[in-house]
């Protein structure tokens, strides 16, 4: 985009389309994360350590 001297609005539409693509991938690992890995620690009687391990990624994530 930059070598055709496209303008600056077509350049902050492309970056909000990425982040939409990023933001929608985090809540599908998210998702999977809760449906599978948190379920089974709750099974397994390790939810506490799930939990933190979530709650980093999130802190990491969200900023």
């Amino acid at each position: 985009m930059a070598i055709d001297e496209r303008d600056c609005p077509d350049f902050l539409l492309q970056i909000a389309a990425i982040r939409k693509a990023l933001d929608n991938t985090a809540k599908l690992i998210l998702t999977d994360h809760i449906e599978t890995c948190l379920v089974d620690a709750v099974q397994k009687g390790n939810e506490q350590e799930v939990l933190n391990d979530i709650k980093k990624a999130l802190d990491n994530f969200i900023q």
